[in-house]
């Protein structure tokens, strides 16, 4: 079974993880698109849904699915999304697509976090994916040189700017161990808007998509 297809039944396990009313906020990314096309099967059970991303809201708006602006919603029941890496303490690594900032919104203002994967992003340290930082672009060079002190070896993603107009920091070379304490860390930086790390807000449910069927850790 493919990678992909592991995805796929992960994001459908997923619907039989939530509750089917009001609005869902969804990720972005490879497996919050399998997602988004399992919830058109049953988009007349919600209201409409919060996307973490400009590619989001175009994939839910093609589905005939409302997108709706946060600041009009408040809060929202569940926010469901990959991760690019997660473990047992339901703590992930996010933002290879780029859109962490906004999907660590989003997780925070939901009440139940659910993150769908395939079992190989299951892993026992996060940092074997390189971090992903969000950056204000003056800042780029300077936030850099503060990850170089923490053992980081940042690369710059160049020509990719996110939906907020900033920039992204890769950060490979991290071992975390202490994943909540390092966010916040990292949190007090100048020049950083947001860290790949999710762990002071961690996902509540992980559902990975195996060869056998769907393992669930919360």
């Amino acid at each position: 079974m493919s990678a992909d297809d592991k995805k796929r039944r992960a994001a459908a396990a997923a619907l039989e993880h939530i509750e089917l009313e009001g609005v869902i906020g969804v990720g972005t990314g490879s497996t919050a698109n399998h997602f988004i096309d399992a919830l058109a099967r049953v988009k007349h059970k919600i209201d409409g849904a919060v996307a973490s991303s400009e590619a989001s809201a175009q994939r839910l708006k093609g589905h005939g699915i409302p997108v709706l602006d946060l600041n009009a919603v408040g809060d929202l029941s569940v926010y469901v999304d990959g991760a690019d890496e997660a473990t047992r303490h339901l703590h992930l690594i996010k933002g290879g697509g780029g859109a962490l900032t906004r999907e660590k919104i989003v997780a925070g203002a939901s009440h139940r976090f659910v993150c769908i994967a395939d079992d190989s992003k299951l892993v026992d340290v996060l940092g074997t994916f390189p971090l992903p930082i969000e950056v204000i672009p003056m800042g780029r060079s300077f936030v850099a040189r503060q990850l170089v002190k923490r053992g980081g070896n940042p690369a710059w993603r160049e020509g990719f700017v996110t939906d907020n107009g900033n920039q992204i920091l890769d950060i490979h070379g991290l071992e975390i161990l202490e994943p909540t304490k390092l966010e916040d860390e990292l949190n007090d930086i100048p020049g950083i808007v947001t860290v790949g790390i999710f762990a002071l807000r961690p996902a509540d449910l992980l559902i990975l998509g195996t060869e056998t069927g769907v393992q669930v850790l919360d």
